[in-house]
């Protein structure tokens, strides 16, 4: 009984193997107009420019931003920084869109995750969003197996509820409370590395599994390649 479940097992899996590409295409269909739009707002062409030199350039409120230590991030060579991380962004986010040099492109958005992740939202924490309900948030877990620093984040959760119960109230007293949450409930933005936590996971399975069977231009290149 037991050989013939496993049997069965394998010809489904046999069967269901050229679908093998597809959670690769998923990520990279997630992350490309993140990547894109995130880069295209570092550089000068999302702007209007003097020359047609400087659409090549990082945008100058990005590198000030890059480089200033008392409102920004205070990193060294900031103009170069902000033109490599949005070139980086900008051409690995078309890149990634049509599975081109996946492996390649992912390694220098994994290192700008980092970079975003220690430079922009590591004093905030984990969430982007912070969580409202104790009971439901994944510090819970976390408090379970007494991992430091849950416990005050699961107060915290009590708190940003307080507070987003005050603004709902003035809303609903001296707002237009239908109109205000026609597009969504109000939230209060964290800011945590979250986001770029989970960018960085799914790049890292990118450079690993490739753009995918079938679904990349990588394949039919790979493909050729080897057919010659």
């Amino acid at each position: 009984m037991r050989n013939k479940i496993i049997s069965i097992y394998d010809i489904i899996q046999a069967k269901l193997s050229f679908l093998d590409g597809f959670p690769a295409l998923l990520f990279r269909l997630i992350l490309a107009p993140v990547m894109i739009i995130a880069g295209y707002n570092k550089l000068a062409i999302s702007a209007e420019t003097t020359s047609f030199l400087d659409n090549f350039l990082a945008s100058p409120d990005v590198v000030q931003w890059f480089g200033n230590s008392e409102w920004g991030l205070g990193l060294p060579f900031p103009d170069l920084l902000a033109f490599l991380a949005g070139w980086s962004e900008f051409l690995g986010g078309w890149f990634l869109l049509f599975g081109l040099l996946t492996r390649l492109v992912s390694i220098p958005l994994m290192f700008t995750m980092v970079v975003a992740a220690t430079s922009v939202h590591w004093h905030n924490g984990w969430f982007a969003i912070a969580p409202t309900n104790p009971d439901t948030s994944a510090a819970q877990v976390l408090d379970w197996l007494s991992i430091p620093g849950a416990k005050e984040s699961l107060e915290n959760s009590l708190e940003v509820r307080d507070r987003i119960g005050i603004i709902r109230n003035l809303v609903e007293e001296h707002g237009s409370a239908d109109y205000l949450y026609e597009k969504g409930k109000p939230s209060i933005l964290n800011n945590g590395i979250e986001f770029s936590a989970i960018y960085f996971a799914m790049l890292l399975s990118l450079f690993f599994m490739g753009g995918g069977r079938f679904v990349s231009i990588d394949y039919w290149l790979k493909r050729s390649v080897v057919k010659q």
